[in-house]
């Protein structure tokens, strides 16, 4: 079986690095990519910095087969991702016709001016695919494998479920979850043990307290069905308190 294509998800913003924003969007992908079979191997968050977010898109794309970003594509001066997700990849930034022609037609059904700063969204790099944004018009861009999308989360949402199923993806990973009421120390050893009997298979344990009580969920992921269930009866066996 071919892994599944791997995958990185950039956040670029000050308010997030400030606290004056909770992060949701990645939280939001990472499951998006779970169900789509691509798999997540790195969340990043960077600021509003030029040359940060050109280093940044540079190593992640080189390391992984797709990048997500969200954030910084907006009218303001502080909106730079196309700016530096261009620089990264070595290519020229313009208005693009396609990309102005959306906005134009968005703003003037619906009553709205058409400004210069609003024209800064049209701004797109040579060679890109443009994401569509049926929220508010402005498109994001997919650049080789640099897929460029707005911050504002019910607008990268639909951006999402709009590039995902033009995405090539592997087998969905697939998880089993066991919980038993005793603390994480305590499983330790059989979970090292079963962990070893099933190589192809992740398996974790996540402690909770729950009416004063320590308790641990345990779960078994994998892309393969059979895999997973032969997992899961193992911990099964070796806790049979859980639930």
């Amino acid at each position: 079986m071919m892994p599944n294509p791997t995958a990185a998800i950039l956040i670029i913003g000050d308010e997030i690095l400030t606290g004056r924003t909770r992060e949701g969007n990645a939280h939001f992908l990472a499951g998006k990519l779970v169900e789509h079979g691509i798999t997540c191997r790195e969340i990043r968050v960077v600021p509003d910095d030029n040359d940060v977010i050109v280093a940044a898109v540079r190593e992640l794309s080189a390391s992984h087969d797709h990048l997500f970003t969200s954030g910084g594509i907006g009218p303001t001066h502080d909106d730079i991702t196309a700016d530096a997700v261009a620089e990264a990849m070595g290519a020229t930034l313009d208005v693009r016709e396609d990309a102005r022609l959306i906005l134009a037609e968005h703003y003037a059904a619906r009553g709205v001016e058409f400004t210069a700063a609003r024209l800064r969204m049209a701004r797109i790099p040579e060679g890109a695919e443009l994401i569509d944004n049926p929220v508010s018009g402005a498109p994001g861009f997919s650049l080789t494998n640099v897929h460029v999308m707005a911050g504002v989360p019910n607008i990268f949402q639909a951006m999402v479920e709009g590039l995902l199923p033009k995405l090539t993806g592997g087998a969905p990973l697939i998880s089993r979850n066991w919980q038993v009421m005793v603390a994480e120390a305590s499983v330790a050893d059989e979970l090292r043990e079963i962990a070893g009997r099933f190589p192809d298979l992740s398996i974790g344990s996540y402690p909770f307290v729950q009416e004063g009580q320590y308790g641990t969920n345990l779960v078994t992921r994998g892309t393969d069905p059979e895999q997973v269930e032969a997992g899961w009866q193992a911990l099964k066996a070796a806790f049979p308190e859980g639930k």
